[in-house]
């Protein structure tokens, strides 16, 4: 009682007071801080900072690298995966007691605060690895009190919220390795081109001493610097009781074996994996930007081979002929059975953030034909041999002529074809209708402003891509069905998980029989037609495209080519980015035609191609045309037979082909007389005859699939009087 009585009269002295209530201050504030470091730290810590950017890794179903796309390059691994010598590496060399304290290594504390006071500076960490982790994840790099308390109360959040296994795993796939590598994973694969779960104790211990000063102690960089820091960490797995003193010696004495970069540039995956990147915004709602930090797996449908093989045929300057010696081209090759991307080139020198020419429309010219007009009308009672007019023609506004400035009359769509007749594609897409055709266009996803016949030579307001145009021709080899093209077959998040998959749009465009049809008539063109340029061997089909510069007259602005084959479908376009009067092709379609021949051809030498298309089950196949003979031997004679003894012999000489129909005529008083016709043969019996009046006869060739007469043989008389 006597001794409170007693604090009680001094606190009546002023200066008692004082120094009691700044003691008191200085205690509750004490208390306070202590508080707010140890519980401050969900102000420090950003929740999303602890997602670490991670790599997208994209590779073909083979396994073959495609690209990646980061901001780190960082490859994530779980604790799992790591080796505990490489673990204990880490641990020895940057926080040898990180399992036993709660965040904050308080001896180190003391030891560096103690150098510091010396100093009058910062000059010493004594961070752990908790606080490495805090430091990297959310804090800068300044040596300042105020970062160092921040980075405390961090590390000592981060030891609350996770497990000590979480914090290593986190710290060992955030910490940089020089040479733009993050991450352990990474590192291992860079360094050593293994997998995490293959590292050695020496390369464990080579990735930890890195983590101090990443660009000097790469072995790149120095080798001997890094093998003397690689030890160092060995010493420390022994000291702290990780390695025995033995194996130590041993394992120091061991030289870096690292693997050699290789540096081989292959131009060729870009265009590729820029496909990739618009697939996964377009169909998959994923930005390049979460693409760079989210760590997906994609795996896409791309042939390497083929690839490759499309870009170094692009790269040959005398398969392009303009005024300007910058022509430019686009190549699409698409899996026939899937409608797969196997191939895609987006320009002939391209590189990520390019334009990629393979999504830029451009005027289609007559690889529109079979599209816009002859596939729609085998859909609507038209066939492969049916008549069409092929004369110069004025639709209201609109003239339509031929290229070559020459007219048939009347000529087969089989024909019309094969010579790329543009009057005769203008006039029966008048016959059938541009709405009817345009329901065709639809289908295959080709939905156009025009409305003008124009439609017909591929003179489009906004012109078609060489994706759409491969899509649209790979109706005709795969039994009319149209299929979105696509690259990517899967995407799985970090954690493995398929996020998507491949299900691509499919519509039935024309019947199997309209397809087929097509088909061999596109055969022909290349065989014969606009698309015999070049050389290949094997089964082709395809249509070629030429659009008029629209300033210098008799050249070109774009030249196409459309293929198909039993694997693959096509599409080539070549031209210039501007059209202006300086920049125009000297040569048309000829030139796309030959180069996808070369493509085709060094593929086949890689994979086998197929010699022939095999009809569709369930399908008629297309009939060879009928060419009709000019007949100028007709002869006659009599000789002895029938009822009436005497008979006539025509003789002339007949088609090697047996379905030419001979049809017979007799002229008579009231004009020529059809008296009989005969198949195949070169020679009619005439068994009306009478020995004393004089007959006239010719033979005219008959076309049963086009119904077209051919021109009259000579006449020839039957008379006892010659």
């Amino acid at each position: 009682m006597n001794l409170i009585k007693k604090l009680f009269e001094y606190v009546r002295y002023p200066w008692v007071k004082w120094i009691s209530i700044v003691l008191g201050a200085i205690f509750l504030l004490g208390i306070i801080g202590f508080v707010f470091i140890i519980f401050g730290g969900e102000l420090v810590v950003n929740e999303e900072d602890l997602i670490l950017p991670a790599t997208t890794i994209v590779e073909t179903e083979d396994g073959e690298l495609v690209g990646k796309l980061y901001k780190e390059n960082r490859e994530l691994v779980s604790i799992d995966q790591i080796p505990n010598h490489v673990q204990q590496a880490f641990v020895a060399v940057e926080d040898v007691r990180f399992d036993e304290h709660a965040g904050v290594d308080f001896k180190s504390v003391v030891r560096a605060v103690y150098r510091d006071i010396l100093a009058m500076e910062k000059v010493e960490g004594a961070s752990t690895i908790t606080q490495q982790l805090a430091k990297n994840l959310f804090l800068d790099n300044d040596k300042t009190w105020m970062r160092k308390t921040k980075e405390v109360m961090a590390s000592l959040y981060l030891e609350r919220h996770f497990s000590k296994d979480k914090l290593l795993e986190m710290y060992m796939n955030e910490v940089y390795f020089a040479h733009g590598i993050y991450g352990v994973g990474t590192a291992a694969s860079y360094y050593f081109d293994k997998s995490v779960e293959e590292l050695t104790v020496t390369e464990g211990a080579l990735l930890a001493g890195l983590v101090k000063a990443p660009n000097n102690y790469s072995p790149y960089i120095d080798k001997e610097r890094s093998k003397a820091r690689r030890d160092i960490v060995l010493s420390q797995m022994e000291k702290a009781g990780m390695l025995e003193t033995e194996e130590m010696l041993s394992l120091q004495g061991k030289t870096i074996n690292i693997v050699k970069q290789n540096d081989e540039d292959k131009p060729w995956l870009d265009d590729y994996l820029d496909v990739v990147i618009k697939e996964a915004a377009s169909t998959y709602q994923l930005t390049t930007e979460e693409l760079k930090r989210g760590g997906y797996h994609i795996t896409v449908y791309m042939n390497d081979s083929a690839q490759r093989i499309a870009y170094q045929a692009l790269q040959k300057d005398n398969y392009f002929h303009g005024s300007e010696p910058n022509v430019e081209a686009s190549f699409v090759l698409l899996d026939q059975a899937s409608g797969q991307f196997e191939a895609v080139i987006g320009g002939r020198d391209f590189n990520i953030g390019d334009h990629n020419r393979a999504f830029i429309p451009r005027q289609p010219g007559s690889v529109m034909k079979p599209l816009a007009v002859y596939g729609p009308a085998l859909m609507n009672d038209y066939g492969v041999y049916s008549l069409l007019k092929d004369r110069a023609q004025s639709y209201d506004d609109y003239q339509v002529t031929n290229a070559d400035g020459t007219y048939a009359g009347d000529i087969t769509m089989y024909e019309a074809v094969e010579q790329s007749k543009n009057a005769a594609a203008v006039w029966l897409l008048d016959q059938i209708g541009i709405d009817y055709s345009k329901t065709y266009l639809e289908k295959m996803h080709l939905s156009l402003p025009d409305k003008g016949l124009a439609i017909a030579l591929g003179g489009l307001k906004n012109g078609l891509t060489p994706i759409q145009i491969a899509e649209a021709y790979r109706t005709f080899g795969h039994n009319g069905e149209w299929i979105e093209a696509h690259a990517i077959a899967t995407i799985r998040d970090r954690n493995g998980k398929v996020i998507g998959k491949a299900t691509p749009a499919t519509a039935d465009v024309f019947t199997k029989q309209a397809a087929w049809n097509m088909l061999r008539m596109l055969e022909n063109v290349v065989e014969n037609g606009t698309a015999s340029s070049g050389d290949y061997q094997k089964a082709l089909a395809g249509k070629t495209g030429t659009t008029e510069h629209p300033q210098i007259e008799g050249k070109a602005k774009d030249a196409w080519f459309a293929g198909i084959t039993p694997e693959y479908t096509t599409a080539l376009w070549m031209g210039y980015d501007q059209s202006d009067a300086a920049h125009y092709l000297t040569k048309g379609s000829s030139a796309a035609t030959i180069v996808t021949k070369e493509i085709l051809q060094a593929i086949d030498q890689q994979q086998s191609l197929t010699s022939s298309f095999v009809k569709p089950t369930g399908v008629d196949d297309v009939e060879e045309p009928i060419s009709l003979p000019i007949i100028d031997d007709l002869s006659v004679s009599y000789k002895l037979g029938g009822w009436s003894l005497v008979q006539g012999q025509l003789t002339w000489t007949a088609s090697d082909d047996d379905r030419v129909i001979y049809h017979i005529y007799k002229i008579t008083e009231n004009g020529s007389k059809q008296i009989g016709q005969v198949q195949g043969k070169g020679q009619y019996t005439l068994k009306d005859v009478s020995l004393f009046e004089s007959s006239s006869y010719y033979v005219v060739p008959y076309n049963q699939l086009s119904k077209q007469q051919g021109e009259e043989s000579n006449q020839i008389t039957l008379s006892l009087k010659d």
